[in-house]
C-alpha cells in the first residue's frame, strides 16, 4: 500500500537560517543507510518536509529498520501522497486509506488537517468536520475522540499534493551525523563504552575508537568481541576507525614500578594520554568514555579528577549520572548487550588491584608516575607506532 514515507525531524526545525545544513546532512545519511536496502529510493525536501519515495518494489520492514538507525529522525510516517484534485477526490482517497488500514476496527479517531496551501477552498476545521462525518457514516465501529484518540488521521494540504497518514514510527531522534565534528571513543569490551559512543554520536558526532589490547593476558577473542561491538554501533554512527593499541608492556611496567593500589588510575591515565594523541592526529576534538560516577573504584569523583589531569581535550562522559540498569536498557536497545557480556577479559579488568584507591590525590599520583622514568615514554611511542587501524562499517 505504501510507496512513500514522510520523515519528521525535531531540533533541526529550530535551526533558523542554518537549517538547510542539518537537513542536507540528514538526507545524506538517509541515502547511505538505504543503499544496501532492497529497493530504489528517491529522497526529496519540500518546505520543512522530507520524503522517501520507493521507485518500484521494495522491502518495507528493512526500509523502516534502516531509517530507525538515522540520528535526526524523530518519526517515520508511512504516507499516501495524493494529487490535489479537489475535495471529493480527497474524500475518496481518505476512505480508501481507512478501509486499508482500519477495516472492521473498533477504535476512536480524530481528523487533524494542516492547511499549508492557503489557497485551498476549505479551512482546516471544515475539512476535519466533513471528513470526520464521512468516516462515521462509512465506518460504524469507529467513534470520535478529540482528546485521546487511538487513531490520529493526519491530512496535510500542500501545494500540488496532499499527505494522508496516521502511523508515526519512532525514530532515534538527536542530530544528523557529521554536524558536530568527530571524537575519539575509548572502547572496551564492556557494556558501557558502546552505549557512550552511541549517545554522543546521537548528537551529530562522528566516532573513532581506541581499543587497548594486552596479549597474552587478553585473547584474540577479546579483540574480536570489541570489533563486533564496533560493528554494531557503526550501524548507527557510520564507519568507525578502530585503533588497536598493544598495551601489554606499558601495563606490566606500571605494575612493576607503581603502588598497586594506584595501578588502575595510573593505567587509566596512560590510556587517556594515548587516546588523546590519537585523537589529535586524526582530527578528533574530544574524548568519549563510558564512565559513571561510583560504578567502580576508578570512577569516583576523585578518580575521575585524577584521570582528567592528563587531558587537554574535553572528555565527554554521557553516562556519568546513569544507573547501571539505565545503561543496560540502552545496550539492549542498540543490540550490544549480548555481545558485551561475553566472558572475554579486556585489559581494564586484567590487572585490577585487590584494594584500589578510591580517593586518589593528584599530586600523589603524579609523584608515583615519576617512578616510571623515561622508559615509559619510549613504550608509549612504540605502542603508537605499532597501532593497528581497522575500518569498521
Amino acid at each position: 500500500m505504501f510507496q512513500a514515507f514522510l520523515i519528521k525531524y525535531g531540533e533541526i526545525g529550530v535551526k533558523g537560517k542554518n537549517r538547510y545544513v542539518f537537513e542536507d546532512a540528514l538526507v545524506a545519511r538517509m541515502k547511505r543507510v538505504l543503499t544496501p536496502v532492497d529497493g530504489t529510493f528517491k529522497i526529496t525536501k519540500e518546505q520543512g518536509r522530507i520524503y522517501v519515495e520507493a521507485e518500484g518494489a521494495f522491502d518495507y520492514e528493512e526500509t523502516v529498520a534502516a531509517l530507525q538507525r538515522v540520528f535526526g529522525i524523530v518519526g517515520i510516517c508511512p504516507v499516501v501522497l495524493a494529487d490535489d484534485k479537489g475535495f471529493e477526490a480527497l474524500s475518496q482517497d481518505v476512505m480508501h486509506y481507512m478501509h486499508r488500514m482500519y477495516e472492521g476496527a473498533e477504535k476512536t479517531f480524530k481528523v487533524h488537517t494542516r492547511r499549508a496551501n492557503k489557497n485551498y477552498p476549505m479551512t482546516s476545521p471544515e475539512v476535519n468536520e466533513e471528513i470526520g462525518g464521512r468516516i462515521l457514516e462509512e465506518f460504524p465501529n469507529l467513534k470520535v475522540d478529540v482528546h485521546d484518540p487511538e487513531i490520529m488521521l493526519h491530512i496535510e494540504l500542500r501545494s500540488g499534493h496532499i499527505n494522508i497518514y496516521s502511523e508515526v514510527i519512532p525514530g532515534p531522534g538527536g542530530m544528523p551525523l557529521g554536524t558536530n565534528g568527530r571524537s575519539m571513543l575509548l572502547l572496551s569490551g564492556g557494556i558501557d563504552s558502546p552505549v557512550a559512543g552511541y549517545m554522543v554520536a546521537k548528537r551529530g558526532v562522528y566516532i573513532d575508537a581506541t581499543y587497548f589490547h594486552a596479549p597474552p593476558y587478553t585473547s584474540e577473542r577479546a579483540k574480536e568481541k570489541v570489533v563486533d561491538l564496533a560493528r554494531k554501533i557503526a550501524r548507527y554512527t557510520g564507519p568507525i576507525r578502530l585503533h588497536v593499541i598493544n598495551f601489554t608492556d606499558i601495563q606490566m611496567y606500571i605494575y612493576d614500578h607503581c603502588p598497586h593500589d594506584e595501578l588502575t588510575i595510573i593505567m587509566r591515565r596512560y590510556m587517556m594520554r594515548i587516546a588523546q594523541k590519537l585523537a589529535e592526529d586524526t582530527g578528533c576534538l574530544a574524548l568519549i568514555t563510558g564512565e559513571s560516577i561510583g560504578q567502580v573504584a576508578s570512577q569516583t569523583v576523585p578518580s575521575l579528577a585524577a584521570t582528567n589531569d592528563v587531558c587537554t581535550l574535553p572528555v565527554f562522559r554521557p553516562l556519568i549520572a546513569f544507573d547501571k540498569e539505565d545503561i543496560v536498557t540502552i545496550a539492549k536497545k542498540i543490540d550490544t548487550y549480548e555481545t558485551s557480556i561475553l566472558p572475554y577479559e579486556d585489559c581494564c579488568t586484567t590487572f585490577v588491584a585487590k584494594h584500589p584507591v578510591t580517593k586518589p590525590q593528584v599530586e600523589r599520583i603524579r609523584k608515583s608516575e615519576l617512578l616510571l622514568s623515561e622508559k615509559i615514554e619510549a613504550m608509549v611511542r612504540e605502542a603508537l607506532s605499532t597501532e593497528e587501524v581497522l575500518e569498521i562499517s
